[in-house]
Formats: structure tokens, sequence, C-alpha cells
């Protein structure tokens, strides 16, 4: 089994990934190379789409931290 550190790890590397692509995609279309409108907001969405997901399964993370340490043992 993969260990939940280096699924976390992963996870995080591919939303950086999302985010550069998306990144470099802008500054090809604004730099006038032949880019389509169209595929840099479909990339920019994207990565807000992967952003969103990423906080919102940290805040269940939060949650579920807090929820623990609320137990009494």
């Amino acid at each position: 089994t993969t260990p939940f550190s280096q699924v976390l790890g992963n996870a995080l590397e591919g939303l950086n990934q999302t985010a550069k692509h998306s990144d470099d995609l802008a500054e090809a279309y604004a730099s006038g190379l032949d880019v389509e409108l169209h595929d840099v907001t479909i990339a920019m969405q994207e990565t807000q789409i992967a952003f969103d997901l990423a906080t919102q399964v940290r805040n269940k993370l939060v949650e579920a931290y807090q929820e623990i340490m609320r137990m009494q043992v």
C-alpha cells in the first residue's frame, strides 16, 4: 500500500502541474503564439476546479483532525 503522505504529495504535485500548464498556456497566448483562447480558458477552469477540490479536501481533513482531537480516550 502507498503511504498517505505519498498520496498527498502526488496530489499536490498534480495540482502544481495543472497550474503550471495553465500559466504556460496563458503566457503563450499573451505572447501571440499559436494558442487558442478556448484552450487557455479550459486550462484555467481546470486549475480553478483542482484548487477548489484541494481546498475542500483540506477542509475535510482539518475537520476530521479536530473531531479526533475532541474525542475522549
